[in-house]
């Protein structure tokens, strides 16, 4: 062996720290075309609808399940806390508050994140290791338009809407219980919940749920896109769909709050 031609082994961290930049510009270059190629003709609207379908219908009953058991968990959980001071009366104002700035938008995108996020990871996956992306590519079809394009755009509109039915599930939940223990009738309660709501209140939800939900289906399908290994492969990419997706939503909770309150 020359040794003229040895080259020392770069270490470890030196690789890791290399591979995450890679990663960094691959997922910009991902971000990127996804943008060049939404406002392309022409528009796979059949696509589009049966992705809102899949997204929006299929996630009902766990998104109706969730928000009624959050709304009323969360005003059983209050009333003693108010009761101490004999505010009870608080609580309706209390839980729209909670609910509409922080838990409906939250716990929607958790739970479309476990859902709907792993979901795109192993379908691209599976179709990328079966090599189903190529044949599309063979067929004169652009995948990345049909396949990607469509998941995000339908993911960032249903977002959005789930959440306000979540809200709306989770105030029911706290009404149920607000009823049972004060017999509060429905026009009263929802009178005292909105008293302290705003617009801002609305919007920067809706602005979460919006973020929340591109956020969500840009992560399943960069990671379905590119995974490999067969079917290893498509289990590794479900499950660092839903673990990354999670971790840029809190992220991105953090960071959407602190802008929201200097406006508040």
């Amino acid at each position: 062996m020359d040794s003229t031609n040895w080259q020392p082994e770069k270490p470890v961290i030196s690789k890791k720290i290399d591979q995450f930049f890679i990663t960094i510009y691959q997922v910009f270059l991902f971000i990127r075309k996804f943008f060049r190629e939404v406002f392309r003709m022409p528009f796979e609207r059949g696509e589009f609808i049966r992705q809102c379908y899949q997204i929006g219908y299929r996630s009902l009953a766990l998104i109706t399940l969730t928000g009624f058991i959050t709304g009323l968990v969360f005003t059983k959980q209050s009333r003693p806390s108010l009761a101490e001071f004999g505010a009870t009366s608080w609580l309706p104002s209390l839980v729209s508050i909670a609910i509409i700035r922080a838990l409906a938008p939250l716990v929607t995108a958790l739970i479309c994140a476990g859902k709907v996020g792993s979901s795109i990871g192993a379908e691209l996956g599976s179709m990328r290791v079966t090599e189903q992306i190529d044949a599309m590519e063979v067929s004169a079809i652009n995948p990345f338009k049909f396949l990607v394009v469509t998941r995000v755009l339908a993911t960032t509109v249903v977002v959005p809407m789930l959440m306000a039915y979540t809200g709306f599930i989770g105030m029911l939940g706290s009404f149920l219980d607000v009823h049972l223990n004060e017999a509060t009738s429905i026009q009263t309660f929802f009178q005292a919940a909105f008293e302290k709501i705003s617009f801002l209140d609305f919007g920067a939800s809706m602005l979460k749920a919006i973020v929340y939900g591109f956020t969500i289906a840009m992560v399943g399908c960069y990671q379905g896109w590119n995974a490999n290994q067969g079917t290893q492969g498509v289990g590794k990419a479900a499950n660092v769909a839903v673990v990354v997706s999670m971790f840029f939503i809190f992220i991105e909770e953090i960071i959407i709050v602190q802008v929201i309150n200097f406006f508040r």
